[in-house]
């Protein structure tokens, strides 16, 4: 019986040690070609036909918004796919819309390189609720909105023959001086914030 329990510690101490170095040699791997964040700014926005009406329980937003956003990658080592970019427009934390279109809608970045992707929203009466169509309807007359992007993206780290999936969520607020005609623009360069 004392041979049985041998054999049982000895795989089990074999089968530990692999699990250690193994675990050892992809944290090495990961330290050496580990792949920076990417880094996004706005490069620019221009939001036209902006009209909010305003209820007593909601309110509604119609607009038209085309986002240009600079993507960075900052990685010496590493390539970038990007799979999917799902992207939102938001007003204070309310929904406003998914974007209309991306483009490139999917894309290859190569290693310390950067790459514009353009966001197009549209929406016609969109319920918002009441304090947050007030406070657009306030800040438009004041001359300046505040509306946030965000984007969800599905990127695979590229190196060599490996390949490692990750889904950063982008966000970007943007701050943009409007006219009586509902109309903005946004030359920018604000860095969005960037999250695992």
């Amino acid at each position: 019986m004392s041979s049985g329990g041998h054999q049982g510690g000895t795989c089990f101490r074999s089968l530990f040690t692999f699990i250690v170095t193994g675990g050892f040699v992809v944290l090495i791997y990961w330290a050496i070609f580990q792949p920076h964040h990417i880094h996004a700014t706005v490069a620019s926005a221009e939001l036209t036909n902006l009209t909010v009406t305003n209820g007593t329980s909601h309110g509604a937003v119609s607009y038209t918004l085309a986002v240009r956003l600079n993507l960075y990658n900052p990685s010496l080592r590493v390539n970038i796919y990007y799979d999917t970019l799902d992207c939102e427009l938001r007003l204070r934390g309310a929904w406003l819309g998914h974007a209309n279109g991306t483009s490139p809608a999917e894309f290859y970045q190569r290693r310390k390189s950067s790459d514009e992707v353009k966001l197009e929203f549209a929406g016609t009466d969109v319920a918002v609720p009441g304090d947050a169509a007030a406070d657009l309807e306030k800040d438009k007359r004041k001359g300046s909105v505040s509306l946030e992007v965000a984007v969800d993206a599905r990127v695979r780290y590229r190196f060599s023959s490996i390949k490692i999936r990750q889904k950063p969520r982008i966000w970007c607020s943007l701050t943009i001086l409007v006219r009586a005609d509902g109309g903005g623009r946004l030359d920018s360069g604000d860095r969005c914030s960037v999250k695992y």
